[in-house]
């Protein structure tokens, strides 16, 4: 007797999770095409679809435009506490950060930017859009907004550094107080075309509106990952 489609999608889920979880499929591999993985579980394509999208629900696999299933690599690690930057933060976890610069430009702040950074209206911003990888993996696309007159020249700068230590060396500022939000968000066109994945799909939007050392407002972060890609903590004495 044929499993139901509800039975089939349970085996497939359970099949999948089992091999991962016993190092038979390794994170970042490539699951078969979907043509292959149907014939292996002598089911159709749209029960094994259902099942994958299950597992990519649960963190475990991911997709890519045009490319196909992989494994998830491990989370990293978000302390929220911790004063450090994504460089640092990947590297000090065993792994390999990259950041590519996609704009940098003045342009008139948003309504919700002037609110964040207390700016009168029409006043203007830098941004900056950058795209972050772990072990050359996309997990994570970034709009940077910095009030410019505490940033002199910055455009001049090379962005795909980082950027807290671009202000310390450069500025002699450093982050004071910071103010976190986070949202389960679906992904904006900009940030999932960065990350190659559909507009709309699940991520993780993290605002950072941050202070100097005095106390001034000077930049504001809006992070949107992969909801795969980063286990979000804190842990205050």
């Amino acid at each position: 007797m044929q499993a139901t489609p509800a039975r089939a999608v349970t085996v497939i889920c359970h099949a999948l999770q089992e091999q991962i979880e016993h190092g038979l499929l390794a994170p970042g591999g490539k699951l078969p095409a979907e043509r292959k993985l149907s014939e292996v579980f002598a089911t159709t394509r749209i029960t094994l679809r259902e099942a994958l999208l299950q597992l990519e629900a649960q963190g475990l696999i991911y997709r890519e435009e045009r490319r196909g299933w992989f494994v998830a690599p491990q989370r990293l690690s978000y302390d929220l506490i911790a004063r450090s930057h994504f460089h640092a933060m990947v590297r000090e976890q065993g792994r390999v950060p990259a950041t590519e610069l996609l704009s940098a430009r003045l342009q008139p702040a948003s309504a919700a930017i002037c609110a964040r950074l207390r700016l009168p209206g029409l006043s203007s911003v830098v941004q900056i859009c950058r795209v972050r990888r772990i072990d050359g993996r996309a997990v994570l696309y970034t709009e940077h907004y910095l009030a410019p007159a505490y940033f002199p020249q910055i455009l001049e700068q090379d962005l795909s550094q980082s950027l807290t230590e671009i202000y310390a060396r450069e500025y002699q500022i450093e982050y004071g107080r910071v103010c976190f939000e986070i949202l389960p968000t679906a992904l904006p066109l900009a940030a999932a075309s960065a990350l190659k994945i559909s507009a709309g799909s699940p991520g993780l939007q993290v605002t950072r509106v941050n202070c100097d050392q005095h106390g001034h407002l000077i930049d504001c972060d809006l992070e949107y990952w992969r909801h795969d890609a980063v286990r979000i903590r804190a842990e205050a004495g």
